[in-house]
């Protein structure tokens, strides 16, 4: 939960455990989210979150690899890089034809070990988004 709570803030959210907590066991409840956790000596010290969706096109599954968070002292030993490797092992192994992502533009460590796991930033097509 410190993990799931600390990426929130990240990204400019209050903290919030509670409604964290209750948004992750009703993920967990309906089976909507795979959560890799990556540990340290027992301690919990990043994880990734995988959402299943379809692409029509292919007819086949996909997923949305939806949050990837690392304790900032355990960033500098592999850990992103792991815990993606893990994400996108699963997801072969469900018969998916695509894992995508999004991360702040801002956002340059995230997007240079995206781009040195073999993640390639889409020039070809636009995300838009609608606010609700």
């Amino acid at each position: 939960m410190p993990l799931f709570d600390g990426y929130r803030r990240f990204y400019g959210q209050a903290s919030n455990p509670a409604a964290a907590r209750e948004f992750l066991a009703e993920r967990f409840r309906r089976g909507d989210s795979t959560v890799f956790i990556a540990e340290s000596a027992g301690q919990a010290v990043g994880f990734t979150q995988l959402f299943p969706t379809f692409s029509s096109v292919a007819l086949a599954p996909a997923f949305i690899l939806n949050d990837l968070f690392v304790l900032a002292e355990f960033r500098r030993f592999r850990v992103g890089q792991r815990l993606l490797a893990a994400a996108v092992g699963f997801c072969r192994s469900a018969g998916a034809v695509r894992v995508s992502l999004s991360t702040a533009v801002a956002n340059e460590p995230a997007r240079a070990l995206y781009e040195a796991s073999g993640w390639t930033r889409q020039a070809d097509y636009d995300v838009y988004v609608l606010k609700l």
